[in-house]
């Protein structure tokens, strides 16, 4: 049993996302949608902050290391991939605007179909000098992104519309037990051979990137906070904000790096992301939240 589970590690990546992105739509309701829309700008802030500040943000970081070209291209595959299910759960303990959470993640996830491959092959191309015969297949890409996550958002959200009742019962459960299944697949990446998809991660190399990967992860929220406080959003929508550019789909991107591109190093900033930063997010978040508000509280 153990055996056919290794040898489908990534069939078993592309299973989880889809859950996921299904369960996203099980939390959206046609007046969620409806409401952001009629005033979207909280929802345009957010995505020009993830799909454009970030990406720029990781590119000027990577300046600043001597990774090699398979590593930097991971790290910017992290932060063109949208924000995931982590990321709404991290807005739900901090009391952040979930509804705008999750449509600021199914939103990103419908648009990274065709950034992830144009950015990526960007990243590729500046990186490896053209020298490189690594491509990420820009049609293939945006097929296998949607199977894995429109459609089953798109399903989640009609269920969530029919059968409101028996969404709201799942909904409770599917907040800690999709977190609980991004680790099983991150366990296993970790400790499969990397013949059976697994990632030849060493203690060193956890230390050295972990500073890099941190220090992304912190960039990130503060562009969110800037980003949201120099376009005069409400506080709740700016905490929002700042968790989901700075929290990213890590499943997404090991699917991009591992599935995709069948690169080994690239999926190593990945998982180290996947290993701290929902804390980090969690703890950086909570502490901009918690200064900010003893901040308003004396200009009051």
């Amino acid at each position: 049993m153990l055996d056919i589970l290794f040898s489908n590690i990534d069939l078993l990546i592309d299973l989880v996302l889809a859950f996921i992105t299904m369960s996203l739509g099980l939390n959206l309701s046609k007046q969620d949608f409806r409401q952001l829309f009629v005033s979207p700008k909280s929802l345009t802030v957010g995505l020009f902050a993830q799909m454009v500040l970030l990406p720029l943000a990781a590119f000027l970081l990577m300046k600043f290391t001597e990774f090699s070209p398979e590593i930097k291209v991971g790290f910017i595959i992290i932060s063109v991939c949208p924000g995931g299910v982590t990321s709404n759960l991290v807005s739900y303990l901090l009391k952040g605007n979930v509804a705008l959470s999750i449509s600021l993640t199914v939103m990103n996830g419908l648009l990274c179909m065709f950034t992830i491959p144009i950015f990526v092959n960007m990243a590729i191309g500046y990186y490896f000098h053209h020298s490189a015969v690594i491509e990420l297949p820009v049609w293939g890409t945006i097929q296998h992104i949607a199977l894995v996550t429109v459609f089953p958002a798109t399903i989640g959200v009609l269920i969530r519309n029919k059968f409101s009742a028996f969404a709201n019962k799942l909904q409770p459960i599917l907040k800690y037990v999709l977190p609980a299944l991004l680790l099983i697949i991150f366990l296993l990446k970790i400790f499969v051979p990397v013949e059976k998809g697994g990632i030849a991660l060493s203690q060193n190399e956890i230390w050295m990137l972990c500073f890099w990967v941190l220090l992304q992860n912190f960039s990130g929220i503060i562009l969110g906070y800037i980003t949201g406080f120099l376009f005069n959003l409400n506080f709740q929508n700016k905490i929002t904000i700042i968790i989901e550019v700075g929290l990213h789909n890590t499943a997404l991107a090991l699917l991009i790096a591992g599935n995709l591109l069948k690169n080994n190093e690239m999926q190593k900033p990945i998982m180290v992301y996947a290993m701290f930063t929902f804390f980090s997010t969690l703890l950086f978040a909570w502490l901009i939240k918690t200064i900010a508000l003893k901040f308003i509280e004396k200009e009051k």
